[in-house]
């Protein structure tokens, strides 16, 4: 339709009553619907935390952790759930938390590892332990705390892993610091296979300053891990309130955290591989330490 404007041109009408735009075609300012959608539980970051994988699942089931939500493999056709998801199915049932089926290709889209083995679940985030309090519980059941300091660990993978072997080797808690390092994230929590519910974190500002007080107000050794090292790991002596420090992946430890060891200890290699990375070093050392520690009781 044509109007005239105030001059007396003319001009189109914006076709607002005949649902077209100023160049004469359908209008695109259609009424826009939300959906929701499966992974709408993790849309507000910091809000919540995600696992993935059975043994994560499992665990955090097992250690009474919150849970929001569970989302659990739809199989295809008639094929029944496998025993594995079935148990998990059950826990969460008897614990009244919220279960929805998905479908492959939804738990593929929510999925940050891409291995989520049919199962994903939001629950409360996780919380980082108090260094005093983990010390304080060691001195109750008197007995030497045995500690891991991580310096600058970036690696989803390590980190979970170095949680695992915390946990098998008896470790009361490990240190990470708050900048430049990888946090406990859903990736971790896969890689450490449940350990994650097991081994205390606690969070620091600065390393370094944290390791000069546990060494001048709680009694602690540290050691660090190092090539160039005062001992050979099996040759250290590993008893008491210990710290054992493990490098970043590449660059190893800083100079400011070096300084605060008592003494290093080097893992001998013969191949032509010169370095070894921080899980499996944190592994080699830990097993023995943990050894050691065991036939001194």
């Amino acid at each position: 339709m044509v109007k005239l404007d105030n001059k007396g041109k003319k001009r189109f009408d914006q076709g607002k009553k005949s649902g077209r735009s100023s160049n004469g075609r359908p209008s695109n300012n259609r009424p826009q619907v939300d959906r929701p959608r499966e992974d709408d539980a993790f849309a507000e970051e910091g809000t919540t935390d995600k696992l993935e994988g059975r043994n994560a699942v499992t665990e955090a089931l097992a250690a009474g952790r919150d849970f929001n939500k569970i989302w659990i493999l739809k199989p295809d056709g008639d094929k029944p759930l496998d025993h594995g998801l079935i148990r998990i199915l059950d826990e969460a049932n008897k614990r009244g938390i919220i279960v929805t089926r998905a479908t492959r290709q939804v738990l593929d889209k929510m999925s940050s590892t891409h291995n989520h083995q049919g199962v994903i679940a939001s629950v409360a985030p996780h919380s980082y332990a108090d260094l005093d309090e983990i010390i304080a519980k060691c001195r109750e059941e008197g007995r030497p705390a045995l500690l891991v300091a991580l310096d600058e660990i970036k690696d989803a993978y390590n980190l979970g892993s170095i949680l695992r072997i915390s946990d098998c080797c008896g470790v009361d808690g490990v240190i990470i610091p708050e900048r430049r390092s990888v946090g406990l994230d859903s990736m971790v929590a896969k890689a450490s296979a449940g350990a994650i519910e097991y081994v205390p974190v606690a969070r620091v500002t600065n390393l370094a300053q944290t390791l000069t007080r546990l060494k001048e107000k709680e009694n602690f050794w540290v050691c660090g891990t190092d090539m160039n090292a005062d001992y050979e790991y099996h040759d250290a002596d590993y008893s008491g309130n210990l710290v054992i420090i493990i490098g970043s992946e590449g660059d190893g430890m800083r100079e400011g955290v070096r300084k605060c060891c008592d003494f290093t200890v080097s893992i001998p290699m013969t191949g032509h591989v010169n370095s070894l990375n921080a899980a499996v070093a944190a592994g080699v050392v830990l097993f023995e330490a943990q050894a050691k520690r065991h036939k001194d009781q």
